[in-house]
């Protein structure tokens, strides 16, 4: 069953030709500008590896690079088939060219559809990530002197000053760390041996934060230490008062930030995705139309252009055959030379 089919005098072949010129630079640049978004969102996500636990949201960023350059090569084809397409004598050098050019250009469409599917979905694997990422960074806050961990709270300090946030998910995880180095405490006072003494983990656990933690808008002087003591602060209630430092927890911030990021490049190239998918279909139904001509003494007769010569599933097939029958041959070689050195001699 022909899918598509469109009746194309030599008037209109002439005009899709020409408009299909300019749309495929459009897709070019809009190529480019892919490229371009996926190497930003990899710049900002290698800014907050260190408080990354894994590599796997860059998926996303790594995926956009290779559809952006493929979109490239992709599209400058395209354009110079739309030239060749003005002539018939020159079209038909193209014909055993443009199935395989079909099958790589959908391929890395399809990819760039999933790239967009992945900038939605892969909240849960980036808060994950951040979750144990932050919590590792808590952790080492306080290791300036360990080789690998130096700048981790310098790190720490600038991520919750820039994003207004506190703690993983909240200021309180400050309080289940120790996050005073060794170094800065005086072990011949009896407040930090009563500290050290009174858990079994044998920490300097304090219920204060760093001083990046404080929030500057706040009208009354950063109180970073007793957060939780009503009687060390005057006119000051832990459990009823506003804290003059963020509550907002980092992991929230840098997921919001993320996602809102991803979700925005997502929507960028979806519009690219259809530009692209443009294209393709108006070069399709332009090579159908052109075919029709090839041997023709008159070029300008009326001729008829389809998307697919036969279904959806058949067409499918007919690319993916080749395909299957290469890697079962393959198979069958390496099986046989698998029996041949196992074989006695």
């Amino acid at each position: 069953m022909v899918v598509m089919k469109m009746k194309f005098p030599f008037q209109k072949r002439v005009k899709l030709a020409q408009g299909l010129w300019i749309l495929s630079w459009c897709a070019t640049v809009a190529g480019a500008t892919t490229f371009t978004l996926g190497c930003i969102l990899k710049t900002e996500l290698r800014r907050r590896a260190e408080v990354m636990d894994n590599q796997d949201i860059h998926i996303v960023p790594n995926t956009l690079m290779i559809v952006g350059l493929a979109s490239l090569g992709i599209n400058y084809f395209a354009s110079k088939i739309c030239q060749d397409a003005l002539d018939a004598g020159r079209f038909p050098r193209w014909k055993n060219f443009l199935k395989p050019y079909f099958a790589v250009s959908c391929f890395f469409t399809v990819l760039m559809l999933l790239a967009v599917i992945m900038s939605y979905a892969m909240k849960g694997s980036l808060e994950s990530s951040l979750k144990a990422g932050l919590r590792n960074g808590i952790r080492f806050y306080k290791d300036t002197d360990t080789p690998g961990r130096c700048f981790q709270k310098q790190n720490i300090d600038r991520l919750q000053m820039e994003f207004q946030c506190c703690g993983n998910n909240d200021f309180r995880d400050w309080f289940e760390v120790q996050w005073i180095s060794n170094r800065y405490l005086d072990f011949s006072s009896k407040e930090v041996k009563d500290r050290i003494k009174s858990n079994v983990d044998g920490r300097y656990l304090v219920d204060g934060v760093p001083f990046s933690c404080c929030n500057p808008s706040s009208p009354r002087p950063c109180m970073q230490y007793q957060l939780t003591n009503n009687s060390a602060h005057y006119n000051y209630d832990y459990q009823t008062e506003e804290l003059n430092i963020y509550l907002r927890g980092c992991r929230e911030a840098l997921v919001n930030y993320y996602m809102g990021l991803m979700n925005t490049i997502g929507a960028g190239v979806l519009s690219i995705f259809l530009l692209q998918g443009s294209v393709l279909v108006s070069l399709r139904l332009l090579q159908t139309a052109m075919e029709a001509v090839a041997g023709k003494e008159n070029t300008e007769i009326e001729t008829e252009g389809y998307l697919l010569e036969k279904g959806v599933k058949e067409t499918i097939m007919e690319y993916l055959d080749p395909v299957l029958k290469f890697l079962l041959l393959k198979n069958q070689v390496e099986e046989g030379s698998a029996a041949a050195t196992t074989t006695p001699t």
